[in-house]
């Protein structure tokens, strides 16, 4: 999909930083950085976001190369992002689940707290990993069910159910 009249504000960064150019690599992570901490700390976490961005920024790194400008970089590397922290979250949920399969429960649990006050990213944080993940990929980053569906591999049916629950749950917790 060529963007036409669109021109790609990292294009020429992208091409250098593909050759090694470390400063122009640099200016990439500090034009994107945030929006991709933001998405870390939606998916994994306020506690794994870092670790989470720095991993999503050494595969973009490695993936260089093989951008070929058909769509903006941007929208390259928002992807490349979705999908290594999704799989970090599977790797992070399976972990915690031989560690402490009680704990991993309870996480997932509503907090009966009604006296607490919530943000958004608390009240991502207390949904369970899979509502989660189609909460922020559908109403915070966009994503059709179709696309949610093919990234998370799970039926359109299944994205819609999740989300409406996921909606549920937060719209019970922020209006106590």
């Amino acid at each position: 999909m060529n963007r036409g009249a669109t021109e790609d504000p990292d294009k020429r960064d992208v091409a250098r930083a593909a050759r090694g150019d470390t400063r122009a690599f640099e200016r990439i992570y500090v034009t994107h950085s945030s929006r991709i901490h933001t998405l870390a700390r939606r998916i994994l976490g306020s506690e794994l976001a870092a670790d989470g961005t720095q991993d999503v920024f050494v595969h973009a790194w490695e993936q260089l190369g093989k951008f070929r400008g058909e769509s903006l970089f941007a929208t390259l590397l928002h992807r490349l992002a979705v999908n290594v922290l999704l799989r970090q979250a599977e790797v992070a949920r399976r972990i915690a689940a031989r560690i402490a399969p009680g704990f991993v429960e309870e996480l997932e649990a509503p907090m009966s707290d009604a006296a607490t006050t919530i943000d958004i990213d608390s009240a991502l944080a207390r949904l369970g990993p899979g509502l989660r993940e189609v909460v922020v990929l559908h109403d915070m980053e966009g994503y059709t069910h179709d696309e949610i569906a093919d990234v998370l591999a799970i039926s359109i049916s299944a994205s819609k159910m999740r989300l409406h629950r996921g909606r549920t749950l937060l719209r019970e917790w922020i209006l106590r």
